[in-house]
C-alpha cells in the first residue's frame, strides 16, 4: 500500500510540475513585479544552464509593435555576468532575418542596441535572436527589458516589455 501511495504521489508531482516548468520558460511568472501585460515571451534553445552556451530567442508579439521600429534596445541587470556575441545577433520577422545596419553591445551600460537597415513595420511579430550567448556562471532570475525607437518619433526610447529569464 505504501508503494502505491508513493508512486501516486510521485506521478501527481510530475504531472503538475512539468507543465509549470514549460510555462516558466515561456514567460509565465508569478509575483515578478512586472505587470502581466508587460511580460514578453522568450525561449532558451539550450536550456538556460549556468556557465553554458545558449541561444536566446526574445519575442515581441505583433500587438506590442504599435509603431514601426528603427532601433531595439535591450537592457539587463548589472548582476548578469554572461557575454554576447554581437556578430551573432539578428532580428527576424515572419521567420526571415532582417538586414541590420549595426549592433552595439555596451558592456558597462548593460545595453544591447540593434539597428535594422529599414524600420520594422508596425504590427509585425518580431524575434530578437541572440546566438552564441555564454550564460552567467551562477544561476538566477534576470529581467531583460525591451525598449524601441520609432523613426521620425521623439528621440526617446519607449518601453515595450520585459523578458523574465531564469538561468539554472
Amino acid at each position: 500500500m505504501r508503494r502505491l501511495l508513493s508512486a501516486l504521489a510521485l506521478t501527481s508531482f510530475l504531472v503538475t510540475a512539468l507543465p509549470a516548468l514549460t510555462w516558466a520558460q515561456n514567460g509565465f511568472t508569478l509575483f515578478s513585479g512586472i505587470k502581466r501585460e508587460n511580460e514578453l515571451p522568450f525561449r532558451l534553445d539550450f536550456g538556460g544552464q549556468s556557465n553554458g552556451w545558449d541561444r536566446y530567442i526574445l519575442k515581441i508579439p505583433a500587438k506590442k509593435m504599435k509603431l514601426a521600429v528603427g532601433q531595439f534596445a535591450i537592457t539587463y541587470p548589472d548582476y548578469y555576468k554572461g557575454t554576447f556575441d554581437q556578430k551573432k545577433i539578428e532580428v527576424r520577422v515572419k521567420g526571415k532575418a532582417v538586414p541590420l545596419s549595426e549592433v552595439k553591445w555596451d558592456k558597462e551600460g548593460k545595453l544591447i542596441n540593434i539597428f535594422p537597415q529599414e524600420p520594422v513595420p508596425a504590427g509585425s511579430a518580431v524575434e530578437l535572436v541572440l546566438s552564441n550567448v555564454k550564460n552567467p556562471a551562477f544561476g538566477g532570475t534576470y529581467y531583460f527589458n525591451c525598449q524601441v525607437l520609432s523613426p521620425g518619433d521623439v528621440p526617446l526610447l519607449r518601453y515595450v516589455g520585459s523578458w523574465i529569464m531564469t538561468i539554472n
